[in-house]
């Protein structure tokens, strides 16, 4: 199947709730040119080099989603060009997110990535570590970076109750925190997890945005 038939095939399994991230890194301009005329207008992306250079070649109303661990040397590069920032672990990763974005006037949706998986490798929060982060209020001076919900990726295994079991724990943990900080914030609304293996399973258990890119594309070009 190609590109176009691979997005209709997963659209036409997802709730009307749950967007769709295409996940495009790596991936040539006219994949993506592809996938933009079968109507999807939201690509991820996790290199600063890519983003900025695809930008140029692309449609201007496609929505850039970061996907990727992101450095706060890289936040005034990929500002202009993104929509939402799904890897916001720190702090100091957001104060730097909110100089670039009120210094060109524009908000930018930020997801809390949690650290669900059992890898160590992953990046993210603990829960623990979120709920400091919360608690100190600092992020409620932010008027640009704006948080929108959390981000997790399970682990990398092929046991699907260990995978489910990790979705479940962040849509509990994003239900929790929806509660205590963000209970009369519509723009929190966003749980960002499920990709090509196991996206299914997140939506099942309450995602409401999948970053799928080997099940469209087929395997990256590195």
């Amino acid at each position: 199947m190609g590109i176009s038939e691979n997005i209709h095939r997963i659209k036409d399994h997802l709730p009307v709730n749950v967007k769709l991230v295409a996940v495009s890194k790596f991936h040539p301009v006219d994949a993506i040119r592809v996938a933009y005329n079968a109507g999807q207008h939201i690509f991820g992306e996790s290199r600063m080099q890519e983003i900025s250079q695809k930008h140029s070649l692309l449609p201007q109303d496609i929505e850039w989603h970061f996907i990727g661990h992101l450095q706060t040397n890289k936040v005034k590069s990929i500002i202009p060009y993104t929509h939402t920032i799904h890897s916001v672990d720190s702090w100091k990763l957001l104060a730097e997110i909110e100089k670039s974005a009120a210094r060109i006037g524009k908000r930018i949706c930020c997801l809390l990535e949690i650290h669900i998986a059992q890898e160590d490798a992953k990046y993210g929060f603990t829960f623990d570590e979120c709920r400091s982060f919360l608690s100190a209020n600092q992020w409620r001076d932010c008027k640009f970076a704006y948080l929108g919900g959390v981000m997790g990726m399970a682990s990398n295994v092929e046991e699907e109750s260990q995978i489910r079991k990790e979705f479940k724990s962040l849509k509990l943990f994003f239900d929790e925190i929806k509660n205590d900080y963000f209970a009369e914030d519509d723009c929190f609304s966003e749980i960002s997890m499920g990709m090509s293996g196991d996206y299914m399973i997140a939506v099942e258990e309450g995602s409401t945005m999948i970053r799928v890119g080997s099940s469209i594309f087929g395997e990256r070009e590195y």
